[in-house]
């Protein structure tokens, strides 16, 4: 019995241990479930996932490892965050952006749409009316044009004999004409003004004549010292000025000449579409089955049809089937490229020797493109808006499409324009006005005492040295004229 007893304790017992356990654990289970993880995994399981389709260019999607990067996956994070959704990322079966096949049939991205493969192509997709009777594209998140890509050997020309003249434009050298002039006018003017120069000017012989003042003034150019020697302080004004300008325009014109030389940037042969074409030493071509190969079909411009013309005789020969074989093959032959100008303008920055001619056509941009009546379009559009607003498309742009190439673009060595040389003619032509000043303030001086000596008023003495220095020539000869018949 005591037995039996004692086994009922502890069983009785047991089973209230294991109730207060029980309980214990209950008090616990709020805690777990509040936790971040299992909410925000929960959270993630509500959320939409949409097969995305793309297309492996550079720099707008790449493989790096076992992961896709790019500007296009960026973009595809942000419209996630802000769309809230989950993506699942693949790369186009047949490596093409959308063209209508022989079959009447849809290829590339364009036709995984329609195929409902994918959701959405998120690539350097062109909005084009074709494609836009078939599927919907959102705003666009990319500006660009209709360019042409070029090699720098291929596309440059002999220099013209008087290259040397191109780090300044025609206006600067005009410029620079007159300035010089004018200050080896008031080199020559001054020089007579100023009394330190000459102090009797009807006995004394001034050495800063004109043609001496002009060759003052071309020493200085060619930082070579020049004869007479500045004596008074406004004519050393005026002489230490043009010393400085001469000095910052030389500077200016060996940096730019120097760039000019090693960045082969003389002028292009082939500026245009009609250059191109006229030209028989390039053979051009662009992507197979993309809108730039399409634009020129449509198009009704006479240039136009005459590329598409030169295209499709030559289809198996000039067409290509990706970017990166249309851009080695530019780099290895004497091949023009034609394409989308902001991908030209990567290739640019990141090969040394290409080059992108300077007209753009048909302007166009990259959209995101989803199947018609889709519910995803316009939060799409408004999301890539508030991206444009917000400044986030144009950090994504200047992030990868950053140059690694140190060469100077062409645009920035061009021929400098007057505008950039502004504050150096406005300090020579301060220098001038003070030089000027500075005489007539001397010559006053002079008269003041000349009139206090002789008793006369300051005015006409300063008017008679006026006089006297401007026609110091015939004062001369009239002098010399009585002297001569009273030796007679």
């Amino acid at each position: 019995m005591d037995k039996g007893l004692h086994f009922t304790v502890c069983v009785v017992t047991t089973v209230l241990l294991l109730r207060e356990s029980s309980q214990a654990g209950e008090e616990k289970d709020p805690e777990v479930l509040a936790a971040p993880k299992p909410d925000s995994r929960r959270a993630g399981e509500g959320l939409p996932t949409l097969t995305v389709t793309t297309i492996l260019e550079d720099p707008y999607v790449m493989v790096r490892g076992a992961e896709l990067e790019g500007y296009c996956m960026e973009l595809l994070g942000a419209l996630a965050g802000m769309l809230r959704f989950q993506y699942r990322v693949k790369v186009v079966a047949d490596g093409q952006y959308g063209a209508v096949a022989a079959g009447g049939n849809w290829t590339g991205m364009i036709g995984e749409i329609l195929r409902k493969e994918a959701d959405i192509a998120v690539a350097p997709l062109t909005v084009t009316s074709a494609r836009e009777e078939v599927v919907s594209f959102t705003t666009p998140f990319l500006q660009t044009g209709i360019g042409i890509l070029l090699r720098k050997d291929t596309a440059s020309q002999d220099m013209s004999f008087f290259h040397f003249l191109s780090p300044f434009s025609k206006e600067t050298w005009t410029a620079l004409l007159f300035a010089y002039l004018l200050t080896c006018f008031c080199l020559f003017l001054v020089a007579r003004l100023s009394p330190c120069e000459w102090n009797e000017p009807k006995n004394e012989e001034n050495h800063f004549t004109f043609l001496n003042s002009l060759w003052f003034g071309a020493g200085a150019l060619a930082l070579q010292g020049a004869t007479p020697r500045p004596q008074a302080l406004s004519v050393r004004v005026i002489a230490v000025v043009w010393w400085l300008f001469t000095l910052a325009l030389l500077a200016a014109y060996i940096a730019n000449f120097t760039a000019l030389l090693s960045s082969g940037s003389e002028q292009l042969p082939i500026q245009t579409f009609e250059d191109l074409v006229k030209q028989r030493n390039l053979e051009f071509g662009t992507l197979e089955g993309s809108s730039t190969f399409y634009y020129f079909k449509n198009s009704k411009n006479p240039i136009h049809q005459m590329i598409y013309e030169y295209m499709e005789k030559r289809r198996e020969h000039v067409l290509v089937k990706t970017y990166q074989e249309a851009v080695q093959r530019v780099m290895d032959s004497n091949y023009a490229f034609i394409g989308e100008s902001i991908s030209q303008d990567l290739a640019a920055a990141r090969h040394c020797n290409l080059i992108r001619a300077p007209e753009v056509i048909g302007a166009r941009g990259f959209g995101i493109a989803t199947a018609q009546a889709s519910p995803w379009t316009k939060p799409l559009s408004i999301a890539v808006l508030k991206l444009r607003e917000a400044g986030d498309l144009d950090y994504l742009r200047n992030k990868w499409w950053e140059s690694s190439c140190l060469r100077q673009s062409r645009d920035r060595w061009g021929p400098l324009e007057p505008p950039a040389l502004g504050g150096l003619f406005l300090t020579l032509g301060i220098g001038l006005a003070l030089g000027v000043l500075a005489a007539l303030a001397e010559l006053s001086s002079s008269s003041r005492r000349t009139a206090a000596h002789a008793k006369k008023s300051c005015c006409s003495v300063f008017t008679e040295e006026i006089c006297t220095r401007l026609r110091i020539k015939g004062t001369a000869r009239q002098s010399q004229e009585p002297s001569g018949k009273a030796n007679a």
